[in-house]
């Protein structure tokens, strides 16, 4: 079934512009300022698309489809950007830090199109014991599975890097869901990875994600250690590794390193936090600060949020929300008068472009799948689109999910 999203606000050459949108299956077809879609009369069952013409000066386009039924959503009043991608997420739950009954609970199905995000990077944090890479595959192969695009890392804070095939280059090569691998740097509850240590798991990432065609990231947490991002500094001083390959996250307590980084041509990634105003804030003056198209974040979603004090003995601990992801950008835009068009690239068009996806994700664009979200006149998610099915509308999950209730 073809879709045609009709009279929303698009962002298109620099304005927002009443905008019609055409999904043929799991891809976006056309974008103009009008479509006139007409039914081929054999009705056949296969998908497909002819433009009867190019677009004519006044914006409106002719297209004869091959399907049988066209389904119209009205955007009228709502602006559409393109789905969020959340690099960061337990998709497993995160914690246990404070004991078995600290493990944060697994991410549920629903979660993400309900939260607008409508690509998913899946990892495991400090417990690489109760839970597992295997575990890991299996639940990003569900969440594909249920509609959305899921990628996963191997590795979590240990060194060396637990995997699912022996070996960290044979998990990025031969596992279609892995891209790369997470390890843990400055942090109490890293392994203390060595320069040499860091060196030889980039390298390995590296050639693997070129035999492949992935990313090859090598994603780090960094937690609150003295050296900061002093490790990575090193290895790009003392080796030929493209500073590509080095992911850090969690940096909004390491501002001006992360800074330094962005200068040098690395990705920066900032995490969500329930302090909205501070978080906010420093994602805003990043996106002044850095290189354009370098700065992303991410939710942190499921993984737990300890509350160490001055001996790193856990006094508190929360967990992250993928919700965060839109209530950031809703904050930025809202109460530090971020635009929108630009509030959101950190979590669409920069955050593509680093994982190699910046082909088809992160834009809403011809032949770009059809991820798509449509907020309404205040900035609440409405309607969700996943590689063109349907997956929210007017707010609530229109999917069924086994072993949960409609919303």
């Amino acid at each position: 079934m073809s879709k045609v999203i009709r009279n929303v606000l698009a962002y298109r050459d620099g304005a927002w512009k009443k905008t019609d949108i055409l999904i043929e299956g799991n891809k976006i077809a056309l974008v103009a300022d009008s479509i006139n879609v007409t039914i081929d009369a054999a009705g056949r069952e296969t998908s497909g698309m002819q433009t009867v013409g190019d677009e004519t000066a006044s914006g409106e386009a002719n297209v004869l489809t091959e399907s049988k039924l066209v389904e119209e959503i009205d955007g009228a009043g709502m602006r559409i950007i393109p789905g969020y991608i959340d690099q960061h997420v337990h998709v497993l739950g995160g914690g246990g830090e404070g004991s078995f009954i600290t493990q944060v609970p697994p991410l549920k199905l629903s979660d993400p199109p309900l939260a607008g995000v409508t690509t998913i990077v899946g990892v495991l944090g400090t417990d690489g014991t109760t839970r597992s890479v295997k575990n890991l595959v299996a639940k990003t192969k569900a969440l594909k599975e249920f509609g959305l695009t899921a990628f996963c890392l191997t590795g979590n804070y240990m060194y060396p890097s637990p995997t699912l095939t022996g070996n960290v280059a044979d998990d990025i090569v031969f596992v279609e869901e892995i891209i790369g691998v997470k390890i843990a740097i400055c942090d109490h509850r890293s392994s203390n990875m060595s320069v040499e240590d860091l060196t030889k798991l980039a390298s390995d990432a590296r050639v693997a994600g070129l035999l492949s065609g992935k990313v090859g990231e090598v994603h780090l947490h960094t937690g609150s250690g003295k050296e900061k991002l002093k490790i990575i500094f090193d290895v790009l001083e003392k080796t030929d590794i493209p500073i590509s390959v080095f992911r850090p996250t969690h940096l909004e307590n390491k501002y001006d390193e992360a800074i330094k980084f962005a200068k040098m041509g690395g990705y920066i990634d900032f995490t969500c936090d329930p302090d909205m105003d501070w978080l906010a804030s420093t994602v805003v003056k990043a996106l002044d600060e850095a290189p354009e198209g370098l700065v992303t974040f991410s939710t942190d979603s499921n993984g737990s949020m300890p509350i160490w004090n001055e001996k790193k003995e856990m006094i508190g601990i929360e967990a992250g929300k993928i919700s965060s992801l839109h209530e950031t950008i809703k904050y930025m835009v809202e109460k530090l008068g971020c635009p929108l068009e630009k509030a959101i690239k950190p979590v669409t068009e920069n955050v593509a472009k680093a994982l190699n996806l910046g082909d088809r994700k992160g834009k809403i664009a011809e032949g770009f799948d059809a991820d798509l979200v449509i907020l309404d006149d205040e900035l609440n998610i409405n309607t969700v689109f996943a590689m063109g099915k349907l997956m929210v509308r007017e707010g609530k999950l229109a999917v069924r999910v086994p072993f949960e209730k409609l919303a």
